[in-house]
């Protein structure tokens, strides 16, 4: 029997999720592939795999996109995963790159450019490196596990997760599990056990990791600063994001 192709993000937040996969007989099923967020949802939306825990804003680019667990990467206020890092205050920032790992990211950047800031910097786009030119007033949105160190090098921090709460009132999704055609009962539910059993697992996956850097609480990260459970809530914010991004957007909960 063929393998079901799976791209998921290669951060330290889906360390739980590729543990418990990893220790369940359901892996065996997988062919699994450790991507970049962008790079998760262009192989999804390229059909080069069968479903993905994949950028939310991937749906608007699927026809008929179902999203497969109750399991996500969230978060209700700040994340310390997706910041934009400046050395001058927001209201003076002339430039701001964008980065490449995530287009969510980048929508949730417009969004909140537009409806929390009322700002119009000029927005750029980046390559890898560009890290380094965030400097005067041209600021960065850094997302993923590369903005652990530079938490303390700027001024200014703005945590996209955190302003998004204030705008809203919701949490945030980041990524879903989201495939693009229907999976078997059983197959959903051994996967969405696998997940739990690696979510159950978290207090073992701290003491074998390595903290990103020596002023960082794995425990708190895990288990307070990112939100796994896809509840009535994040649902919520789930189809109010994707409704900004595109009113046309449906999805589908299998």
């Amino acid at each position: 029997m063929s393998k079901l192709k799976v791209s998921a993000v290669s951060y330290l937040n889906t360390k739980p999720f590729l543990y418990g996969l990893f220790q369940s007989p359901i892996h065996e099923q997988l062919e699994i592939q450790l991507d970049i967020p962008s790079e998760c949802a262009r192989k999804l939306i390229a059909r080069e795999v069968d479903f993905g825990l994949v950028p939310v804003v991937a749906i608007a680019k699927i026809p008929n996109p179902i999203i497969l667990s109750n399991f996500c990467i969230g978060s209700d206020g700040p994340v310390r995963t997706v910041m934009i890092y400046s050395d001058v205050p927001m209201s003076e920032v002339k430039r701001l790159y964008l980065d490449f790992h995530s287009n969510t990211s980048v929508q949730l950047t417009q969004i909140l450019l537009k409806e929390y800031w009322h700002l119009s910097p000029e927005l750029l786009s980046s390559q890898e490196g560009y890290i380094t030119d965030i400097q005067g007033d041209t600021a960065g949105l850094v997302i993923g596990d590369r903005a652990f160190d530079l938490a303390e090098k700027y001024a200014y921090q703005y945590d996209l997760s955190d302003i998004w709460k204030k705008l809203t009132g919701l949490p945030f999704v980041f990524a879903a599990w989201v495939s693009r055609k229907p999976l078997s009962k059983v197959f959903v539910q051994q996967f969405n056990e696998a997940l739990q059993n690696g979510l159950d697992s978290i207090p073992q996956l701290i003491s074998l990791m390595p903290s990103p850097t020596t002023d960082f609480d794995l425990k708190t990260y895990f288990e307070h600063q990112i939100q796994y459970d896809l509840d009535e809530e994040k649902k919520k914010a789930l189809a109010l994001f994707l409704k900004k991004v595109d009113e046309n957007v449906a999805v589908v909960f299998q």
